[in-house]
């Protein structure tokens, strides 16, 4: 997962840059608590493991810095309320000795979407980073039994959840959250049957230099931010990951990680300054598809394959893309059809994405892409360009 963690540290790079080129803004430092309960998705946290333990609950401490742009700012006036941050925390499942007690630096973005007077709001917030510190093995001193659950020591950290915020003064801010948290390594090692948590925030936060509310926007600012244009992306992506096949009716992973490369063009029709839709022709080489028809012999760690042409691993297909769009981070999601397809390999796929913007023009891309909403394929660690 080292690869993971450099384009991760670019989205900090991302963060850092648009923070620092903006005058003016407003910065908020706070802590969180967060009990959750442990969704028994997997066999690992129900008890399938070399101890015994079911996993049930979790409990992390964040801290929590971000920026929200000035009142006098466009940005400011057009997204109010907006915020932006970096934040670490440390989670503890109470159950040290099967999956550690992981670290997670992730970055994250809200806003308010109702207001209830002066003081109060409820709004939205995501996270996406980066967890370290997994105990993989769940074997003493090295014995060699694969954790379930969580078979690295990076994973991704993945979040969503609604806020309500309270002023109590124009300094210090309190607030209680739901949340819902996924852990997965992306298929880049085995198993991957990653970890989710349904719960709770609380948190009180301190805004260093409090700003007016921002001014409604003019009716030109606002007839310009949401006029509708064309946005045409390129993106090109790669990572590695691991390979199941059946073979003779066994089913197996086979040993080594292979490489994934792909191209994305997608057109997408501006709707308003928050939400743009169209479609993606998405183009991908996997070095790990279309094996079993060159199956050479044996089985598991010992099998062996020549390898497929380079077209019988590539898979071309149309996705129907919608994206979030705010300043800094902006979150799309596809739904796809895999025209050309290599064999097993399933032809109805997913992606979610978060796009990092180094310029207005430039973004990088961590995303994730599923088939059939359940079967994980690969991570899309990329860089793209806006025209």
């Amino acid at each position: 997962m080292k690869k993971f963690v450099i384009v991760f540290i670019g989205i900090l790079t991302a963060f850092v840059a648009n923070a620092s080129r903006v005058d003016s803004l407003q910065w908020r430092v706070g802590i969180e608590l967060s009990p959750a309960y442990v969704i028994p998705t997997n066999s690992s946290l129900k008890g399938d493991n070399l101890y015994g333990d079911r996993v049930k609950f979790s409990f992390a401490g964040s801290l929590r810095g971000d920026f929200s742009f000035s009142p006098y700012s466009r940005e400011g006036r057009l997204y109010k309320g907006l915020y932006q941050g970096i934040g670490v925390d440390l989670r503890t499942f109470f159950r040290q000795r099967f999956l550690g007690t992981p670290v997670s630096l992730y970055v994250y973005q809200g806003m308010p979407f109702k207001h209830f007077g002066s003081r109060l709001w409820l709004g939205y917030e995501w996270r996406f980073g980066a967890a370290m510190g997994w105990s993989d093995r769940t074997g003493d001193l090295g014995l060699g039994y694969t954790n379930g659950a969580i078979s690295t020591r990076v994973t991704a950290h993945m979040g969503v959840g609604l806020k309500l915020n309270y002023a109590l003064t124009s300094h210090w801010h309190l607030n209680l959250g739901l949340d819902v948290t996924h852990f997965s390594n992306g298929n880049t090692s085995f198993p991957n049957s990653g970890i989710n948590t349904a719960g709770i925030s609380i948190g009180a936060a301190y805004v260093i230099n409090p700003k007016p509310n921002p001014e409604d926007p003019d009716e030109e600012m606002e007839e310009e931010a949401d006029k509708g244009r064309w946005l045409w992306d390129i993106m090109t992506y790669g990572a590695w990951r691991k390979r199941h096949v059946v073979i003779e009716g066994t089913e197996m992973l086979i040993k080594g990680s292979y490489a994934v490369a792909g191209l994305q063009f997608t057109p997408m029709r501006k709707i308003n300054r928050w939400f743009s839709t169209g479609v993606a022709l998405d183009m991908k080489y996997d070095r790990s598809a279309g094996l079993v028809p060159y199956w050479k012999g044996g089985y598991y760690a010992e099998a062996e394959f020549d390898c497929p042409p380079f077209w019988k691993q590539l898979s071309v297909g149309l996705a129907a893309m919608a994206e979030f769009t705010m300043p800094v981070f902006s979150v799309s999601a596809g739904i796809g059809y895999s025209i050309l397809n290599p064999i097993e390999e399933k032809r109805f796929f997913q992606m979610l994405a978060v796009k990092a913007f180094l310029t207005r023009n430039v973004y990088l891309n961590v995303g994730y892409r599923l088939g059939d909403f359940k079967d994980p394929q690969n991570l899309m660690l990329g860089i793209g360009v806006r025209l």
